[in-house]
């Protein structure tokens, strides 16, 4: 019989976007919407940028991640992949949680973009005022 590997699971958010986060003892392979990290976030910044809850709990090539990405663009789904990772963390270990708060990893990021109101052309955008 197969034996049963410990895997965490949880969910980050940013903006519009969603990560489902599975993850798992191993050796720091990154795997997101079934693709290749380093083809998924092309730049070099948001690869930094989602490690960074690695670097701060010393946990770099200790598991492996499984993600699922929908909605939003690429940098807020980066800031929801990190977001994920870092309360995956914390369900793998308690003991993390003081250093991820610390680096502020467990705040999600509340800015999202702002409704466009009735009878305008944007959300803060009003059209030009005649006096006459």
């Amino acid at each position: 019989m197969a034996q049963k590997v410990a895997e965490y699971r949880a969910t980050g958010r940013r903006k519009t976007s969603t990560a489902r986060v599975r993850l798992a003892h191993g050796v720091g392979k990154v795997s997101v919407n079934g693709r290749e990290f380093k083809d998924y976030f092309t730049t070099e910044a948001l690869r930094t940028y989602i490690e960074q809850p690695f670097q701060a709990t010393d946990t770099l090539k200790r598991y492996d991640v499984i993600a699922i990405l929908n909605g939003g663009g690429i940098n807020g789904q980066a800031g929801a992949l990190r977001h994920g990772i870092s309360r995956a963390l914390i369900s793998a270990d308690a003991a993390l949680r003081a250093a991820l708060k610390a680096g502020g990893f467990l705040t999600r990021d509340p800015r999202m973009k702002e409704r466009k109101k009735y009878g305008q052309p944007g959300a803060r955008k009003r059209f030009q005022f005649s006096k006459r």
